[in-house]
Formats: C-alpha cells, structure tokens, sequence
C-alpha cells in the first residue's frame, strides 16, 4: 500500500500551470516537521507535492507561501537524464486530497481560518454562544 498523510505549510506560492490536453496542475513544497531533537530545535523535510484537476485550480487560487495544509496521497518517484547525462531521481507526493487548515494573511503571517465551512460554502461563522455545550 503506498499512502502517505502530511501536515505541513507551504514554503511558496503554489506555481499552477496547464497541460497540453488542458488539465491543471499545481505543484508547491510543504515544510514537515519533524520530532523536536533534544536541544529544543525542531528539524524540517521539504516535500515536493503535486496535485491534479480542480484541487490544483483551487491551490493555486486560495494557497499561498505559509499556508498551513493537510496533504493526503502517495509517493512517487520518477528519473530523468539531465543535460549532462546524469540520471537525476525525484521523489514527490501526489495529493488525492488537500485540505486548507490556515491560510496566509497578505502580509505573510498566518491566520487560522475561524470556520471551516465558511471557506467551504460562504455561511457565516457560528457564534459561541449558540452551541449548546
């Protein structure tokens, strides 16, 4: 079984480009971190990730550098030979699924977005106060 599950930011702005057929595709790297070592730094994997169809439309138009995103997919790797002849090996995630967990504010902090779904459908958030627990 090859699935992988990340959570991670964004390092850039997603680059959205269109195939010769049509069909759009977004590729962006997500910055994971690791376990926290012992001295308190915590270390990072930058991933290469590319997503397919109208989920890479809607990363190139709501995603941008430190927005914070759960990735699900699978590993792939791919080789090709340079222009000097060297066999260059790429190793990426391909997203099934990309979930928007923050988004980047315009003067590059990040802000957790207060609703989910109104992101999603436009309804305006809930109130604290209506929810009966």
């Amino acid at each position: 079984m090859n699935k992988c599950v990340i959570i991670g930011r964004l390092t850039k702005d997603p680059e959205l480009k269109a195939t010769q057929s049509g069909k759009s595709v977004a590729t962006f790297t997500v910055a994971v971190n690791r376990e926290i070592k012992a001295d308190g730094q915590p270390e990072a994997d930058f991933l290469p990730v590319v997503v397919w169809g109208a989920s890479a439309d809607n990363c190139g138009k709501y995603l941008s550098k430190g927005s914070q995103v759960a990735i699900d997919g699978r590993i792939q790797t791919r080789s090709y030979d340079d222009k000097n002849g060297n066999k260059v090996y790429i190793t990426e995630i391909i997203a099934n699924r990309v979930e928007f967990i923050s988004r980047s504010t315009n003067n590059g902090e990040n802000a957790l977005k207060s609703n989910q779904d109104e992101f999603r459908t436009g309804k305006e958030p809930v109130d604290d106060e209506e929810i009966p627990f």
